[in-house]
């Protein structure tokens, strides 16, 4: 059986003037390849975490996860150790400027038909064919359910005031740099404690104000819900919303076939959203940490 080696990275693309995407390439000096930028887990690291570190230190690039894209495995060449890369389609958010080293001499953005031609691997050819598979992504809203808050039998007072406890104030913690990779410009709860204190360090993080809406209650109405989630993504290119999870099951099972999903306290759904409001991918996603 062999070894896995965990590794993450993007597909990193912005608009050029001719209206097409192009994408970052990098090569590796090593190897004498060309390839998407890519790099391996440290312990205990998340694998959105890495991929949006890898990114940067190979390229300088910024880059902000929108939708997750396949995951591949290959053999590295060592005797019995394969390698397992998640890749995740990126916006470009800024560019930190890169100076070649032994890893990364150079990096390039090209238009996709020349990305296909110029890379090395046939896995990451098949990588940049999903995300030319993706319609145009204009806004994600990172759906999170609150984190675990005691059991409901065991509060007295009014359900909505019942507060995390301390396995969710620890996941709510650890959460808080994940979803602030995905450079939310507004942080948004459901009414309740428990959902409000659950993307309160996100919102502290980023130094956000936390806003209220009703429409995420556990008893609010779904379509009204994902209609509220469209307008969000039209609005602004990248949201938090924490909800509960009577709203949260039914809400994805209407976007997206095989019924009513798992989604454990503290875990999240990647929405990607079209500029028509239609939903590009829904992926989940555990925020809690460590979580590979």
């Amino acid at each position: 059986m062999n070894q896995i080696v965990l590794a993450a990275g993007g597909v990193v693309y912005r608009w050029r003037a001719e209206g097409d995407a192009e994408i970052l390439l990098v090569h590796r000096p090593r190897y004498d390849d060309w390839s998407l930028p890519k790099g391996k887990l440290d312990p205990g690291e998340h694998r959105l975490a890495a991929a949006v570190r890898e990114v940067h230190e190979e390229s300088g690039v910024r880059g902000v996860p929108q939708a997750r894209l396949r995951t591949v495995n290959y053999l590295t060449g060592e005797p019995g150790v394969e390698k397992q890369v998640e890749y995740w389609s990126m916006r470009c958010l800024a560019d930190d400027g890169h100076k070649p080293d032994h890893e990364v001499d150079v990096r390039r953005w090209v238009p996709l038909p020349t990305a296909r031609d110029l890379l090395t691997y046939a896995h990451d050819r098949g990588v940049v064919a999903a995300f030319t598979a993706l319609p145009p992504v204009t806004g994600v809203v990172v759906l999170v359910r609150h984190a675990h808050a005691g059991r409901r039998a065991g509060w007295q007072g009014n359900d909505d005031e019942r507060p995390l406890d301390t396995n969710g104030r620890r996941d709510a913690e650890n959460a808080a740099p994940l979803l602030a990779l995905f450079a939310p410009d507004r942080v948004i709860s459901a009414p309740a404690v428990r959902c409000r204190d659950t993307v309160t360090p996100v919102a502290d993080l980023l130094g956000q104000r936390l806003e209220v809406d009703g429409r995420f209650a556990e008893d609010g109405d779904p379509d009204e819900a994902l209609h509220a989630l469209q307008e969000l993504a039209q609005a602004t290119p990248s949201s938090v919303v924490c909800s509960q999870g009577g709203l949260i099951r039914p809400l994805i099972a209407g976007i997206r076939p095989g019924g009513e999903p798992q989604t454990p306290k503290g875990t999240a759904w990647v929405l990607s959203f079209t500029e028509a409001g239609e939903v590009a991918s829904a992926d989940h996603l555990d925020v809690r940490t460590p979580a590979i």
